[in-house]
C-alpha cells in the first residue's frame, strides 16, 4: 500500500478512523526526512492492513502548528482515533518494526480508560 498525503481537509477523517495510522511530518528540505522515506515506503508496502500518511509541513503550516510539530520528521501513530505514539527523529527500519510491533500489542479497552480518566481528571482540576 502507498502512503497517503495528508492535508487539513483529510487529516482528522484519516486518523480518527478505526485501526492502525501511522504519520510522517516531513520537509523536501530535511536531510533526516529524505533519509527516513524510504523506510517509511517500505514499511507501508509490509504493512497493508497500516494507514500510511506523509505531511508535508511546509505545505501543511497550519496543520503542523495545529499539532505542535517542532521538529521534522516527526512520526506519530494513531490507533482507533488516539495517539498513541508521537516522537521525533527518523528511524531506522529495526526501529519503525518495534513501532508497529508496539502499537498492534496495545490493549486499546486499557488505553480507552487511561483517555477517559485523563479527561476526567482535566474536568476536576480545570486551569484555566
Amino acid at each position: 500500500m502507498s502512503t497517503v498525503e495528508l492535508t487539513t481537509e483529510n487529516f482528522e477523517s484519516t486518523v480518527t478512523g478505526e485501526g492502525i495510522t501511522l504519520v510522517d511530518w516531513w520537509a523536501g528540505w530535511c536531510g533526516p526526512c529524505k533519509q527516513f522515506a524510504p523506510v517509511f515506503e517500505a514499511a507501508s508496502d509490509q504493512h497493508a492492513d497500516i494507514t500510511f500518511g506523509k505531511i508535508d509541513t511546509e505545505a501543511q503550516q497550519q496543520l503542523a502548528a495545529m499539532a505542535q510539530i517542532s521538529s521534522i520528521p516527526t512520526l506519530m501513530a494513531f490507533r482507533d482515533g488516539v495517539l498513541v505514539f508521537n516522537q521525533p527523529g527518523a528511524l531506522p527500519k529495526e526501529a519503525l518494526d518495534e513501532v508497529i510491533t508496539a502499537v498492534r500489542d496495545l490493549d486499546m479497552d486499557e488505553v480507552h480508560r487511561q483517555v477517559e480518566q485523563a479527561r476526567a481528571a482535566e474536568g476536576e482540576n480545570p486551569t484555566a
